[in-house]
């Protein structure tokens, strides 16, 4: 028997990821293109899909797991928007309506975040588990996951790459760059911020450069009140800026440091590598997750 085909979109801050398949050993097409504007942007997924229906056939559903703000609630006005994104051109556009312009298919829309935690949850690295965050440091940082194993949900969605962290001045004087609150989480450790406080893109930066000791502090704070206020199973880190794998023992290290041993679980105490951990997906979790959205939509 044919599997059903689902389609995904994975809207990031930089780039567009479209996929069409079932599952992480299925993948049939794939194609990416920068995020440019919607007018530019939103025609080029449509034609891939249309393509890929060309092929294979009629899609059960598509989803997407996109960069917000957004709006999730499928009964609010303005469901299927993003909303008051500082990425420019993309505030107040109705993602999903255009979707539905183009296709009469189920349409599944979630942060990217949630998304990538979807497909890390039922293929990777949060299977077996209710209760889990997946974070992701690139151009923008975000999170998102799972409680009591529904996907977080509330007022409007988690923001938490905007949680706020204590930052001493005098030994980081750097004011972060976020538009709306300087020093945010997002404003100090995204992709963007180490490159305007080192003056390099990251990815040039050796492992010995004094930038990653700070960023893996800041990411430490930043874990440390998520533990103790949501209590997740696991925290995955994806995201660019964590291909440098050097920064997982430092950050490991400065949780369990900040916790102070605190929180008397074994995985933090003595196995804290299982603990935090790179998304067992890798860069394909954020579409994979996003095919993840389309099958809760569509079968």
């Amino acid at each position: 028997m044919t599997p059903s085909l689902f389609g995904g979109i994975e809207a990031g801050g930089t780039k567009f990821v479209c996929a069409v398949g079932s599952g992480p050993d299925d993948l049939r097409a794939e194609t990416r293109f920068p995020t440019a504007t919607p007018e530019v942007a939103l025609p080029q997924a449509i034609a891939f899909f249309h393509q890929q229906e060309a092929r294979y056939g009629r899609l059960s559903a598509i989803g997407i797991a996109s960069f917000g703000p957004l709006d999730p609630h499928p009964a609010s006005p303005t469901f299927g928007y993003i909303t008051s994104t500082p990425k420019a051109g993309w505030a107040n556009t109705d993602f999903v309506g255009a979707l539905r312009q183009a296709f009469s298919l189920p349409i599944a829309f979630d942060t990217d975040v949630n998304g990538a935690a979807l497909g890390e949850w039922r293929w990777g690295a949060a299977q077996g588990l209710d209760t889990f965050l997946y974070l992701t440091f690139g151009t923008g940082v975000g999170g998102g996951g799972m409680v009591g194993g529904r996907l977080m949900h509330g007022l409007i969605h988690p923001e938490m790459g905007h949680l706020r962290l204590p930052r001493d001045p005098q030994a980081d004087p750097f004011p972060g760059i976020c538009p709306y609150h300087g020093d945010c989480l997002e404003g100090l450790t995204s992709g963007p911020a180490l490159a305007r406080r080192c003056g390099q893109p990251a990815e040039t930066l050796p492992s010995d450069h004094p930038a990653w000791e700070l960023q893996a502090h800041y990411m430490a704070l930043a874990l440390v009140n998520l533990i103790l206020t949501i209590s997740p199973q696991r925290l995955i880190l994806g995201g660019g800026v964590m291909q440098a794998t050097h920064l997982f023992p430092h950050i490991r290290r400065k949780v369990q440091q900040l916790l102070n041993g605190y929180v008397r679980s074994p995985l933090i105490l003595e196995q804290v590598e299982r603990y935090i951990v790179p998304p067992a997906l890798g860069g394909r979790a954020g579409v994979l997750g996003a095919i993840a959205l389309a099958m809760t939509a569509g079968g």
